[in-house]
């Protein structure tokens, strides 16, 4: 079992940053990718980006392409610069094992106003 913790949400005007974390713990050494998803009100759970653990290869979804990092150092990160209006949603992190089985946590609001 992996236990999945996220920080870091909050509200921002439009064009601001902020640095989303997400601590795991437990069976971390069975994680192989983690990533980031979102959901805005009213809409579905989307991917944003994640991080192969093996080598650190990254992918973003096209929306957030040069604005937001994914990264790992003590925990994983999504650094998020030039937000905008339609990044509100709350931020989930996800981790899945290399055998497949998936974790989420709690999930972290972002809001951004214009």
């Amino acid at each position: 079992q992996v236990q999945l913790v996220e920080s870091g949400g909050g509200l921002v005007q439009a064009g601001g940053s902020l640095r989303l974390s997400c601590a795991a713990s437990g069976n971390i050494f069975s994680i192989a990718d983690m990533a980031w998803y979102r959901q805005a009100p009213g809409k579905q759970r989307e991917w944003v980006a994640n991080i192969r653990i093996t080598d650190g290869t990254t992918y973003y979804a096209d929306s957030v392409k040069g604005r937001f990092t994914i990264g790992r150092d003590n925990a994983l990160y999504l650094q998020m610069h030039y937000l905008k209006p339609d990044d509100t949603a709350v931020y989930f992190c996800n981790a899945r094992s290399s055998i497949l089985a998936q974790y989420w946590g709690q999930g972290t609001q972002v809001t951004v106003y214009s």
